[in-house]
């Protein structure tokens, strides 16, 4: 009862807390309902299906679940005709894709990758699509299209595959989209058979077919149904949900962390003006264990109300960051925003552990009142910092500077990672230890006003000196927004730098032929650029111990370096996870089911630029027919040529600056939305924090006024401390990034074998600091008015 006192009669007190809960809250809410909304759905090309029939499932380097291994063809059909006699089964279809894509007025036909794949015309059953016009495929040059392409029955149609241009004729349109060939054509095209779909009689029992069709296949394959459907998805939707995984991610954790540091420090600084009461309940008998459960009492019930009311401002939300990241084109097309219980209740458990984890810190410092303390002034106790907060501070910023170092020399994916985490850690650390700068701070900034003869320098230097717990409880927001804005934006700037420079420095001297408007370089454009690199990628799978299979990125080359017939060269963590060495016989499953034994012909020192598996390019043309080339890499002294439709012509500066503006776009969207909530965080903080210390300042501003101050002279003072706290508060906020993004940049100078230095944003940094300073200043004068009034009522 005591707890929902306190909250009832202290609400102002934990106002700040509840929006911080609430705007935490409902960050991650929206964030749980778009991922729960993205999850993988039955593609419109299987809904037609009772179940469908997929290959084993291998493992990736790193040892979790992964690709499916295809199936041959020799060992397809016989498990087709197993299925096909099932009760129930009106048909077994063997689903082949592959890339397929119309040429009109010499250019390719885009449409959000749907009319780039082709299929054979079994396929059609499986959503199943009516054909419109027209009759099905039976010979190598005919085809049946969407009839939204608007091609006529009858017309001839350019389309382009793996190999090139070719022309068919159209025989038929069909009400859904893809390229629908003759079987025998799509086998050729795609001889691996990925999933064979299960096409349901009138009135089958599903649950029965899937059951006899997992005893048809036994060990070879799993059967799934439902929404397991969902697990064949095409590539670029992949993609896409990926992207705005790793987007949403990165706010739900910045909102979290900021969430508890924000609340940490506002329920610090309210416990901290309530020592005296905490002392009188300690005289009046309460152990230090009550007083702790009874702050952390109080912020759960706050937390609770907070995630409520979160949970309901999330939903309502959500509808927006839905718009935001689909003009990001981070998610997938035809995602619908649709609220689940489950995402309204985790975030509301996370609201509540987050509000008990902020106040912890008040929590312990609640318990450590003496009854003592009840006979004197709260602003007369608690001068100087504690020995936990001065061990909990410096081993943060042994920490942080650690991983600040660590960040030059770890792996490049890494590097950003790692100096996220250590300026999280700075931050911290710094926060901790900002009482011991604030009398320092404030006696150099203001000792030229020592001696001027006003008043105001003098009093905030006083109050800086006298009281640095409360200017450091609102300086902590400050370096935290500061700090992440300095760190993101400045990040952001000297990536922007680095890996053009880096990747133009390897392609020097080179002109790159990229795809433009396909998924790919065909074996025509490859055939135009006889002279340079031309990596073939594919999936292939290493065959292991008992028939173990680990999958891996094959690269097919025409590089007579490494380009030997029955030989593969390995990367030396490919080479050592796989327990393979020079001169050893390995076998890999190609994406036409084939198993071929290479040797390892060398293993060296890991490439990006080579590949961690090598083999000759013929080798990989030979078992995926349908993998399309990457981009090729002439050398400058050959002719380069872009007459194939779908290609496109950089030198080396232009195609690293467009490599890295393809996402460029999104790393600038994402820092800005998590600038935006670090600020807004910060200002929620320090406002909070002016109103919970305007308590305890009362007496202060009575002796001033009673000294003669007027309005306007408190109200200059109260606006040049806050003004002075922030700036400080800004200043240390750009030093704990200036360590890691130092580090990062070095990192980057090694691995790019270019001179990068490190940058900052100076607008953004400007932008956050001026922010928040507003937010301080107005805030801090409405205080302080509002004080002002009190007195003379």
């Amino acid at each position: 009862m005591l707890i929902l006192a306190n909250v009832r009669e202290r609400w102002a007190g934990f106002l700040g807390a509840f929006i911080a809960v609430l705007v935490g809250v409902a960050l991650v809410t929206t964030t749980l309902v778009i991922y729960d909304s993205t999850r993988a759905k039955v593609q419109p090309r299987y809904m037609g299906t009772a179940a469908l029939a997929l290959p084993e499932q291998a493992l990736d380097i790193d040892g979790s679940p992964d690709d499916r291994m295809p199936w041959s063809k020799a060992e397809a059909e016989p498990l087709v005709a197993g299925l096909d006699k099932l009760s129930g089964v009106a048909e077994a279809v063997m689903d082949r894709s592959f890339y397929a894509q119309a040429i009109k007025d010499g250019k390719p036909v885009t449409d959000e990758g749907a009319l780039q794949s082709g299929h054979g015309w079994g396929s059609v059953q499986m959503a199943p699509y009516d054909l419109v016009s027209g009759r099905a495929p039976s010979a190598q040059s005919e085809v049946v299209v969407d009839r939204d392409l608007g091609a006529a029955v009858g017309g001839e149609l350019t389309v382009n595959l793996t190999g090139g241009r070719r022309q068919f004729t159209v025989v038929g349109t069909v009400d859904g989209p893809g390229y629908y060939f003759s079987e025998a054509f799509a086998a050729q095209e795609q001889p691996g058979v990925r999933a064979i779909a299960l096409i349901a009689g009138r009135g089958a029992d599903t649950s029965a077919i899937v059951a006899g069709a997992q005893k048809v296949l036994g060990d070879t394959g799993t059967v799934v149904s439902g929404d397991g459907r969902a697990e064949l998805q095409p590539a670029h939707i992949e993609h896409k949900r990926f992207l705005g995984v790793q987007l949403i991610s990165a706010m739900a954790v910045l909102a979290l962390f900021t969430t508890v540091f924000v609340v940490a420090s506002m329920l610090v600084l309210s416990t901290g003006m309530r020592r005296r009461e905490i002392a009188l309940l300690r005289t009046m008998g309460a152990s230090p264990a009550q007083m702790c459960r009874m702050i952390l009492g109080e912020a759960a019930v706050v937390g609770l109300l907070g995630s409520i009311a979160g949970c309901v401002a999330g939903a309502a939300a959500t509808p927006l960051l839905h718009s935001i990241l689909d003009g990001l084109d981070v998610i997938p097309p035809d995602m619908k925003v649709a609220v689940a219980a489950w995402p309204l209740l985790t975030a509301c458990a996370i609201g509540v552990g987050v509000s008990v984890i902020g106040a912890w810190t008040a929590g312990r410092r609640a318990a450590r009142v003496a009854p003592m303390d009840a006979l004197l002034d709260s602003r007369s106790v608690n001068k100087s910092m504690g020995r936990g907060r001065w061990i909990t501070g410096l081993s943060g910023l042994g920490t942080g500077l650690l991983l600040a170092i660590g960040t030059a020399t770890s792996r490049a994916d890494d590097r950003v990672n790692m100096a996220i985490f250590a300026t999280m850690t700075l931050i911290v650390a710094t926060a901790l230890l900002a009482p011991v700068f604030v009398g320092p701070v404030g006696r150099s900034l203001t000792a030229p006003f020592k001696r001027g003869g006003s008043a105001g320098p003098v009093l905030i230097r006083a109050e800086l000196i006298a009281n640095p717990s409360r200017a450091a409880a609102l300086m902590a927001p400050v370096i935290a927004a500061v700090g992440f804005a300095a760190l993101l934006s400045g990040t952001v700037e000297t990536m922007r730098v680095a890996y053009p420079a880096g990747e133009a420095l390897k392609v020097s001297g080179q002109t790159i032929v990229t795809p433009d408007g396909t998924p790919g370089n065909t074996d025509e454009a490859v055939a135009a650029n006889p002279v340079g690199k031309a990596a073939l990628p594919t999936r292939a799978f290493v065959i292991g111990a008992k028939d173990s299979a680990t999958v891996l990125d094959v690269l097919g080359t025409r590089d007579p370096t490494w380009n030997k017939p029955g030989e593969a060269v390995l990367g030396e963590r490919t080479a050592e996870v796989l327990g393979l060495k020079q001169d050893q016989d390995v076998s890999v499953r190609f994406a036409d089911g084939t198993v071929v034994t290479l040797r390892v012909g060398a293993v060296l020192a890991d490439d990006p630029a080579r590949g961690d598996f090598v083999v000759a390019r013929e080798l990989v043309r030979a078992h995926d027919p349908a993998a399309l080339t990457d981009d090729i890499f002439v050398p400058g002294a050959a002719q380069a040529n872009d007459s194939i439709p779908g290609t496109a012509l950089h030198d080396a500066a232009e195609y690293a600056l467009a490599d890295y503006n393809t996402d460029a776009r999104l790393t600038d969207s994402l820092a800005s939305i998590l600038i935006a909530i670090t600020v807004g965080y910060s200002v929620i903080a320090v406002v909070n924090s002016l109103v919970t210390a305007s308590h305890g300042r009362r007496r202060d501003v009575a002796v001033m006024q009673s000294a003669g101050g007027t309005v306007r002279q408190l109200l200059l003072i109260s606006s040049g401390e806050t003004a002075l706290v922030v700036v400080v508060g800004a200043a240390l906020g750009v030093l704990v990034t200036l360590v890691p993004l130092a580090g990062m940049a070095a990192g980057l100078s090694e691995a790019t074998s270019s001179d990068v230095s490190l940058r900052l944003d100076t607008g953004a940094i400007a932008t956050a600091t001026v922010g928040t300073l507003l937010a301080a200043v107005v805030a801090g004068i409405a205080v302080t008015k509002k004080t002002l009034r009190r007195r003379d009522a």
